[in-house]
């Protein structure tokens, strides 16, 4: 997605090298619809520059502070020496994750999604995120709780396509088990059954485990995993665990995804 109006002064653009020449460097802004910039040859490097195509060349990618803006005749002066090594890697990166998240929109609206449709599902996304990519990873992390602004009908497909394609630095879900026993030593039994849900152990590398008491007879499981189906996968372990154990005993047990009484 490219914005159709203009940068602001002081704002870090992305650009292509488009043409070199001997009074400087014009460049075509990869985020903004048909906008050039004119980076002067003094604004290139610092120092005395001898020859322009020491210092870039045509096709280059690199990352400019807009110095000033004039819309009435289109021209946007540019400064490639003002941008340190930190702006610039931060600057490439961010516009990165937006091409990503652009391609994100296109798996979860189709190819061939109108504008109208596009810009109404990224507004609904950008009320809770700083950006796109921020509402994918937050989609991929905590599935469609992440996205309450967007309507019934994108939800499932956003979600889908965040978890098919967002690397993520952990994945959290949570589950509710439901543990009853009528034995005269039953709590015995449910503390049990707990410490069954929580893997006596077995739990693999890289996940964490955790089961909390809610309000009798429920409970709350959480598990921390590296992808989601790593984490969904433990966590329906973890549930059928204390089920079994539980119902081993003479009680019941029954799982569910959503707390069924509210948090204390």
């Amino acid at each position: 997605m490219k914005y159709s109006g203009w940068p602001e002064p002081g704002e870090l653009v992305v650009g292509d090298v488009d043409e070199i020449a001997d009074f400087g460097v014009f460049v075509d802004l990869d985020e903004y619809e048909d906008k050039r910039g004119l980076c002067h040859i003094s604004e290139v490097a610092s120092g005395w520059i001898k020859n322009v195509r020491d210092h870039v060349r045509e096709g280059q990618t690199v990352v400019a502070k807009v110095l000033e803006v004039d819309e009435s005749s289109s021209q946007i002066d540019l400064s490639i020496k003002d941008v340190n090594e930190h702006q610039r890697k931060e600057t490439i990166q961010d516009w990165k994750n937006s091409q990503k998240a652009d391609n994100w929109m296109e798996i979860a609206l189709g190819e061939d999604v109108d504008d109208d449709r596009y810009t109404a599902v990224a507004n609904a996304l950008l009320v809770e995120y700083e950006s796109l990519y921020d509402a994918f990873e937050a989609a991929a992390i905590s599935g469609d709780e992440a996205l309450v602004d967007v309507d019934d009908d994108t939800v499932d497909a956003v979600v889908t396509a965040a978890r098919d394609n967002v690397s993520v630095p952990y994945v959290d879900v949570t589950g509710y088990v439901d543990l009853e026993s009528a034995a005269p030593d039953g709590v015995d039994d449910v503390r049990d059954a707990l410490a069954t849900a929580e893997g006596n152990g077995q739990i693999p590398d890289g996940v964490e485990l955790e089961v909390g008491y809610v309000g009798s007879p429920e409970y709350r499981i959480k598990v921390r995993a590296p992808d989601y189906k790593t984490a969904e996968d433990q966590l329906e372990s973890a549930a059928a665990r204390a089920r079994e154990s539980i119902e081993a005993a003479g009680g019941v047990g029954e799982f569910h995804r959503e707390r069924r009484e509210e948090d204390e």
